[in-house]
């Protein structure tokens, strides 16, 4: 299994792969917490699509010595919750 610094690797390397890999890691986990807070399901895959659109597109904007690639989806999934929340 890769770890969260090979995953990142190989996505700023622009292998598809390391986001399919990374979605089925942590997907469930991001989606969880994004309709736990939002209520919605629907609101919560666009939360869900949006972030790993944006890993794909910025790798490097996660840094692995930092922490997990898991918390550091999560936190980004609540706070676009969050905000998403306070909006409606």
């Amino acid at each position: 299994m890769n770890t969260d610094g090979e995953i990142r690797a190989r996505l700023v390397a622009g292998e598809i792969g390391a986001l399919a890999d990374a979605y089925d890691r942590h997907g469930p986990y991001v989606y969880g917490v994004a309709v736990r807070v939002t209520g919605s399901r629907a609101t919560a895959e666009e939360i869900t699509q949006n972030l790993f659109a944006d890993l794909w597109a910025r790798p490097q904007s996660y840094d692995p010595a930092l922490g997990s690639l898991r918390g550091w989806l999560v936190s980004r999934a609540l706070h676009e919750s969050a905000m998403r929340a306070k909006v409606s």
